[in-house]
């Protein structure tokens, strides 16, 4: 059966349609602060979501690094959607957001009518997704309930694009970068955040609890040696 291919419509409850010329940085996390969170998140697949904050910090680099705008988005693994909404919204010519789980994609629909932008939304594995784009965003499963669950994303990632975005627990950073390596990728940039998990899962006894995260921005056959630090928030 083909992945379910549907589409958020440009209805804006918020007013105008932003243009990317329009969003700065500040304006950009406000908008992505209306984005909703899975009602029900799964410990097994690992849906957190993405701190708007922290979301509109990569997507601003990502879109001075040219990677963003006029360009070919694809979210791996999207939940409900706030990277390619925030991509979208920094003049992605087209992105599509993947995921698994309907219910999160339900949700990325709906936040996507919200903010007026326009995402094709897959129900599909990234393992099945086939199409090539100019730039990847994700923030995969870091590995806490399933060892490696980030590999088949990083696989798909570098598959598909020349450029990936994406986030680590700061603690697998050494195997990561060797497997990136190993899919002939370089990390170019970095930025480290500390992601605050709030109180979702049954296990979880702290009601929010930072965790040291890494962004790597990775090229696909990249030289060797051309990482740079950035910073983070």
């Amino acid at each position: 059966m083909p992945p379910l291919r549907s589409r958020a419509s440009d209805r804006n409850l918020y007013g105008r349609r932003p243009h990317r010329h329009d969003v700065k940085k500040q304006q950009l996390e406000m908008l992505l602060q209306k984005v909703r969170g899975h009602p029900r998140p799964s410990a097994n697949l690992e849906q957190y979501s993405t701190p708007a904050a922290i979301a509109a910090d990569v997507l601003w680099f990502a879109y001075a690094q040219g990677d963003i705008a006029g360009k070919k988005v694809v979210d791996l693994g999207c939940g409900t959607g706030i990277l390619g909404i925030g991509a979208k919204l920094l003049g992605a010519d087209e992105v599509i957001s993947l995921d698994v789980d309907e219910t999160a994609l339900g949700v990325a629909m709906k936040n996507a009518q919200d903010l007026g932008v326009d995402l094709s939304l897959l129900t599909v594995d990234v393992t099945d997704f086939p199409e090539p784009a100019d730039t990847v965003l994700m923030n995969p499963p870091f590995g806490a309930q399933n060892p490696h669950a980030d590999v088949p994303f990083l696989e798909r990632a570098l598959a598909t694009a020349p450029v990936t975005y994406t986030f680590h627990n700061a603690e697998t950073e050494p195997f990561v970068r060797k497997k990136v390596g190993e899919l002939g990728g370089t990390a170019t940039h970095r930025k480290s955040y500390a992601f605050p998990l709030p109180h979702s899962m049954p296990f979880h006894t702290d009601e929010v609890r930072d965790v040291p995260v890494v962004m790597l921005r990775i090229e696909r056959g990249a030289p060797a040696g051309s990482d740079a630090v950035v910073g983070g928030t």
